[in-house]
């Protein structure tokens, strides 16, 4: 289960008597009966005035007791039990305190991560609906929780539908998850909100179609600084993810991948594809990210063959938009492979990586076969890695239909082409993409007929209608 950090936690919690436990634990059912009490009163004391603030460190240390507790299955079944939700709707609705309202979003958070807990938390509409309105609060810690919130219930088949549909209709979600992509440096949160938008456009590809179409509309529900109502213009969906993306870069590397893997969504229809390359900007910057991670930094030349084993997922992302994008509009400027012959050498080398993987098993065979069993393999058979050299090559294989003399020349020349590696190219690339080879083989007879008469005689084939 995917679980906040819990707070600091007290070491003075007394057993209660026979019979008080919850469930197996040695957690008092009088203790949390009694500490919620007292959080009602204290919200109830502020109901008829102002609203509650500050939380005193006393009863905060209580709560947050509670919150580590609320991991354990027995005290989120009891907490339930209590109507504990149903409480803390309350409690979130009557508070302006941004430190209780992170802890109880905290524990409810908790609680989803087990079955019925989950169940109760999500069927409870006024209580979706206002979890939904803090996605647009200003406080990072609640945000948090809040995300991870989210993502537990979308993470569960059975209430994930109530879920989409409860997005579907408040719009201000969009908003608020692309303000906070847009704007927050919390790379924590930035890794919590993506995982939660990459499931929520897995599980849904029209809700995914909205929110690309979102930018430009006109949203109610937000909040002003005095508390009014005011409409707000959608963000872009492409530059709030793209914006993310650097943020995570440095710092976590999963929730890059998660970046990616949301780019990758959105090309999978016409209308994220367009959303990405029409936008001058958004395309720009899209394809310079991108590019820059396949050239500077995965599967790098120095790197260990097994990287590919590691980076796998991610680089199919990246190779897949990046494919996507060439495809699409390979006409404009910043996709122009004179600009971007370096990329010819960094999928060939993604391709190398994959061969040498899938040669380990078969080195040495001098040892037993009981040795060879022990030792780690990539199967040839991986499912992840068979996408990534299918991805690669069709990539790969699209370039270099672009290419002439000139930029086979520079390839060269800067040695992103050379003998092993258009042998390498060549191995993965036939038979399916026999056209494409011939076609790049009578290119560089004009830029090095030499080299293009060796590849020959180690392809016979290619010797066909050349």
């Amino acid at each position: 289960m995917d679980r906040n950090p819990s707070p600091p936690t007290s070491d003075d919690e007394e057993e209660g008597p026979v019979g008080d436990a919850i469930g197996d634990t040695v957690y008092s059912k009088h203790w949390v009966f009694s500490t919620l009490t007292k959080l009602i009163e204290v919200i109830t004391s502020v109901e008829d005035g102002e609203m509650l603030t500050d939380l005193n460190e006393e009863m905060e240390n209580e709560i947050c007791k509670i919150w580590d507790i609320s991991v354990d299955e027995d005290v989120a079944l009891f907490l339930q039990d209590f109507s504990t939700p149903e409480t803390f709707l309350r409690v979130i609705s009557n508070s302006r305190c941004p430190r209780l309202t992170e802890i109880c979003v905290g524990i409810l958070a908790n609680m989803a991560c087990f079955q019925e807990p989950c169940v109760s938390i999500s069927n409870n509409e006024d209580l979706g609906e206002l979890l939904l309105l803090l996605l647009c609060d200003s406080d990072p810690p609640t945000l948090l929780e809040t995300s991870r919130l989210l993502l537990t219930c979308l993470s569960r088949l059975e209430v994930a539908s109530i879920w989409v549909e409860r997005i579907r209709k408040h719009p201000s979600v969009h908003n608020g998850v692309c303000f906070i992509m847009m704007s927050s440096t919390n790379v924590e949160l930035l890794v919590k909100v993506g995982e939660a938008v990459d499931k929520l456009f897995d599980l849904d590809e029209d809700l995914m179609l909205g929110w690309i179409e979102g930018g430009g509309q006109e949203l109610d529900g937000q909040l002003s600084s005095d508390g009014e109502d005011e409409k707000t213009s959608a963000l872009e969906l492409v530059p709030c993810i793209l914006e993310a993306a650097k943020q995570v870069r440095a710092d976590n590397p999963e929730g890059l991948e998660v970046y990616m893997h949301i780019l990758q969504l959105l090309t999978t229809v016409d209308k994220g594809i367009q959303a990405i390359v029409h936008s001058s900007e958004a395309g720009e910057e899209t394809w310079d990210l991108l590019s820059d991670l396949i050239c500077h930094e995965f599967c790098q030349a120095d790197d260990p063959p097994i990287i590919v084993q590691e980076q796998k997922t991610v680089l199919a992302s990246v190779l897949s938009v990046l494919s996507a994008m060439f495809s699409s509009q390979a006409e404009l400027g910043y996709m122009k492979i004179e600009k971007n012959s370096p990329l010819i050498g960094s999928l060939i080398q993604v391709l190398q990586h994959l061969e040498d993987c899938r040669k380990k098993p078969t080195e040495n065979s001098e040892r037993s076969d009981t040795e060879k069993s022990n030792r780690p393999m990539i199967c040839e058979e991986d499912l992840h890695l068979k996408i990534l050299q299918d991805v690669c090559c069709e990539f790969l294989s699209n370039i270099l239909l672009e290419m002439n003399k000139e930029t086979t020349l520079q390839g060269l020349k800067h040695g992103h082409l050379n003998e092993q590696k258009c042998l390498c190219a060549f191995r993965n690339l036939l038979p399916l993409y026999s056209t494409t080879v011939k076609s790049f083989v009578e290119v560089l007879h004009d830029a090095d007929q030499m080299l293009a008469e060796k590849l020959e005689k180690s392809f016979p084939a290619l010797k066909d209608n050349t």
